[in-house]
């Protein structure tokens, strides 16, 4: 072979290389926007719309995830989730006579099983990023919920938007107060 055959068989293989290359990285992103989608469900569109792009939400994702496997989630014992279960039930009655207190007494009940499941509490917006890992369909819930407490705070809030979010903070209450351990967890071992 001449040296010319040689130049165009190895530029050849070049090109061959960098094609494959291109689409094993491709399949990689691909399946790894398809696993934080699954995993984050609506979180995941949320976190796109707010970072702006794909790329910059699935760092945002996988950071979530970095810092939640450091958490130390604790399923409840038999004796905390009735304690539970009744201090909601008490909430929950106290509705009908003060709609107001009783979102904002969900809204502390709530953070007190978050502590006692072992998330860290205080920051609002950490909470619901942590709780996203683990539970991420409810966590819009959350959200809305806490958004309608704090303009019942401000006396800007009616008693639908109560109601509505009595019941937005009582789907990731029965999460949380669940004996199963959860899906994210079992990922963990």
């Amino acid at each position: 072979m001449d040296q010319r055959a040689l130049i165009i068989i190895g530029v050849a293989a070049i090109v061959l290389i960098v094609v494959i290359a291109v689409a094993a990285t491709r399949r990689s992103k691909q399946k790894r926007s398809e696993r934080l989608r699954n995993r984050f469900g609506p979180e995941y569109d949320r976190v796109v719309a707010e970072h702006g792009g794909q790329t910059a939400a699935e760092k945002a994702l996988e950071e979530r995830e970095k810092r939640w496997a450091k958490l130390i989630i604790r399923p409840l014992s038999a004796v905390d989730r009735e304690h539970f279960a009744e201090a909601w039930r008490t909430v929950q009655a106290r509705f009908v006579d003060a709609p107001g207190e009783a979102v904002t007494q969900a809204d502390q009940l709530l953070e007190q099983l978050m502590a006692q499941r072992g998330y860290p509490v205080g920051d609002f917006e950490q909470q619901a990023i942590d709780l996203s890992v683990d539970h991420p369909h409810v966590v819009q819930n959350y959200r809305a919920a806490r958004e309608v407490a704090e303009r019942q705070r401000a006396g800007k809030a009616g008693t639908e938007d109560l109601r509505e979010a009595l019941i937005q903070y009582r789907a990731l209450y029965d999460e949380l107060l669940s004996p199963n351990i959860s899906i994210a967890s079992e990922v963990r071992k």
